[in-house]
């Protein structure tokens, strides 16, 4: 193979790509590539791999000679896939290797929200804790998770990792449908339908791609059928929620509090709706959920495997 990253530094620098560059038999690596970047850097190579650098047609058509698309992450949002398959390119992408560290960072957003961590922290750096007249502080509500429900949408290898850990806190665990699917039993958990689901859910935790039929799957009409203390996890896919009606909720208290690992814009240059200040009961990470240098080298293993196989 005569192979070519685009964008090697999404990667991260403590990982070790040798796998990759034993399978290609070299690599020709670019930390970052801009859309204006790409199509010099993709000539002359039959494979190339690419984390966020979005390849159209028209790259395409201007390099006959590609064969092979890696997408060192699960999605392909990036990748135009019927222009690739009218040009007879294979499309490989990369699943099932951050089960753990998504499914922790995902429990971490839970834990720290149903316990007020960050409001408790604050109170603490702030003084409160030692001008108190008593022991401790209770100004914030706690949530108790055991016999609490999680309510799962989109039951996939992460959220499966999640249903496993949420289980050990005694949390009883309920499948949403998503659009398209039919109620039933799934791993010996209940499916119902969305709408049945928001009302009886404590925590709601999304684990969907996104598409057309999942952008904006909670919207605002969504937010008020949930009970006023759940809380809304995040960390699959920015553009499943909408943005601007959770703000509204949140800071209404209408809802308890949400935790998103992901925003529709990312990164967020021209801001978004809940990156104000206000908002009470609100985590946000920086897509960092699958980050951790174990989930990063499995995925250059499993690109290896996945190269290996066209080779």
């Amino acid at each position: 193979m005569n192979a070519v990253f685009l964008d090697a530094l999404t990667l991260g620098t403590d990982v070790d790509l040798g796998p990759i560059e034993t399978v290609t038999g070299g690599l020709t690596r670019h930390d970052r590539t801009d859309p204006s970047q790409v199509l010099e850097r993709l000539a002359g190579f039959d494979t190339v791999l690419t984390n966020k650098v979005v390849l159209t047609r028209a790259h395409f058509e201007a390099n006959p000679q590609l064969k092979t698309v890696a997408v060192v992450a699960t999605g392909l949002n990036n990748i135009d896939l019927p222009a690739a398959r009218d040009h007879g390119i294979k499309v490989l992408n990369v699943t099932q290797y951050g089960r753990s560290t998504v499914a922790q960072h995902t429990l971490a957003l839970i834990l720290a929200l149903a316990i007020r961590l960050p409001d408790y922290q604050k109170d603490v750096r702030d003084g409160r804790w030692a001008k108190s007249d008593m022991f401790c502080l209770m100004d914030h509500p706690i949530m108790e998770l055991e016999g609490k429900t999680l309510g799962i949408v989109g039951y996939g290898d992460l959220a499966q990792g999640v249903a496993e850990r949420a289980r050990a806190f005694g949390m009883n665990i309920v499948l949403g449908c998503r659009p398209g699917q039919e109620p039933g039993i799934v791993d010996g958990y209940p499916r119902i339908p969305l709408e049945e689901l928001l009302p009886k859910a404590d925590v709601l935790s999304l684990h969907c791609l996104l598409t057309d039929d999942t952008r904006n799957l909670i919207g605002a009409s969504e937010l008020a059928r949930m009970k006023p203390h759940a809380l809304l996890i995040n960390t699959s896919r920015g553009g499943l929620v909408d943005e601007q009606a959770l703000a509204d909720a949140l800071r209404a208290g209408t809802i308890g509090g949400a935790g998103f690992d992901v925003l529709t814009e990312e990164p967020p240059r021209n801001g978004n709706p809940l990156l104000a200040d206000d908002i009470p009961n609100l985590i946000l990470t920086p897509h960092s959920a699958w980050a951790s240098r174990e989930a990063r080298q499995r995925i250059v293993n499993i690109t290896a495997d996945n190269l290996a196989g066209v080779a």
